[in-house]
């Protein structure tokens, strides 16, 4: 059986909206035994907007290792509830240790990076950071509790990350979906779920990155957070291999293999992964058109700005090599070489001039 093929749905209940941290209380009066996993600053901006509370709270060591959601599980020992409170690897630590302790989950973020809130798949890491697996867990969250009036104070460059992440969604399960001459059910939903996330986001980020920096309440932000988190969310647990990662997250995973990119948002890479991908689809027209909207949201779309020390010509085969690799995602689109991938780089700096 390959768990990564099973369709999987989102939390229980997701309930989103302005000051609605302070519905914590009741919406988990089910359990009798809640705990908190959370970070330092994760965990401030909660308190700030929920106040006092009297359950237990337990720090993640920042790995979501293996090795880490096992300590806290054994640290925690009992509890029916563990509510996660963060970002994107807070969260996902929380599903090992609810996985360890057989307890429900509830997810409250913090960021809007990701859409690990709203699945049941986590992205796992060895101690030492680097990268070890995807891990799907058998639950679903409980709860995701999600508070507009804390994100609207989160840093900007997580929002950014998440919106260009959510945009690969639709890329993606469109080169992925080109192979079919009859889709099944669950990954055409899934398809239109991902049609869907990039129809909003071009057409509410600017209001949205505008509210956020502002400060100033807009309800395109809102559009935008249910986007990143809960519509995207279904893309991947709908269509599963077929609407999870393609071309463009395996220009992000081979980005990796230089430091001088490891403090730009894991979005921020993607969304240059697209306009690659899209060179070897054949969508050049596509770049052309969303050019503008990259370059007004702050999107990457040249290579220079990656802040690779390398020139293109010498980057481009080592990140190629890397991107068309057997263990990468972008053979799932087709069959491509490590030199198509490297060409369609430099074809792409022509294109963006």
């Amino acid at each position: 059986m390959n768990f990564g093929q099973i369709v999987r749905s989102g939390p229980g209940m997701y309930h989103a909206g302005r000051g609605v941290l302070k519905d914590l209380q009741q919406l988990i009066t089910p359990f009798k035994k809640p705990v908190i996993i959370s970070g330092e600053k994760s965990y401030a901006a909660f308190e700030k907007y929920h106040g006092a509370h009297n359950w237990p709270v337990y720090r993640y060591d920042r790995t979501a290792s293996r090795e880490n959601m096992k300590a806290l599980a054994d640290e925690i020992g009992d509890a029916d509830l563990i509510i996660g409170i963060g970002g994107g690897k807070v969260l996902d630590t929380t599903k090992g240790v609810a996985e360890n302790l057989n307890a429900d989950l509830a997810f409250i973020p913090t960021v809007a990076g990701t859409c690990a809130c709203a699945t049941p798949v986590a992205a796992i890491y060895h101690p030492d950071h680097t990268f070890r697996e995807i891990g799907y867990f058998n639950r679903s969250g409980y709860l995701c509790l999600v508070d507009y009036d804390l994100l609207l104070e989160s840093p900007r460059e997580y929002l950014l990350g998440g919106i260009s992440d959510t945009l690969a969604k639709w890329y993606e399960i469109e080169a992925l979906t080109r192979k079919f001459d009859r889709m099944p059910a669950m990954v055409e939903l899934a398809r239109a779920s991902a049609a869907v996330t990039r129809d909003i986001l071009l057409k509410d980020t600017d209001a949205a990155l505008a509210a956020h920096e502002s400060n100033q309440w807009d309800d395109a932000f809102a559009r935008i957070i249910d986007t990143v988190f809960a519509i995207a969310a279904t893309v991947g647990c709908f269509g599963c291999d077929n609407g999870r990662t393609a071309g463009a997250h395996a220009i992000h995973n081979a980005l990796t293999i230089y430091p001088e990119t490891h403090h730009i948002q894991h979005g921020i890479k993607v969304a240059y992964g697209i306009l690659v991908q899209l060179v070897t689809t054949g969508d050049e027209d596509e770049i052309k058109r969303l050019l503008p909207y990259y370059q007004q949201s702050g999107f990457i779309y040249r290579f220079d700005q990656l802040g690779i020390p390398e020139d293109i010509h010498t980057a481009a085969p080592k990140i190629a090599e890397f991107a068309a690799s057997d263990k990468e995602s972008f053979r799932l689109i087709r069959p491509i070489s490590a030199e198509e991938v490297a060409e369609a780089m430099l074809r792409l700096e022509a294109l963006v001039q």
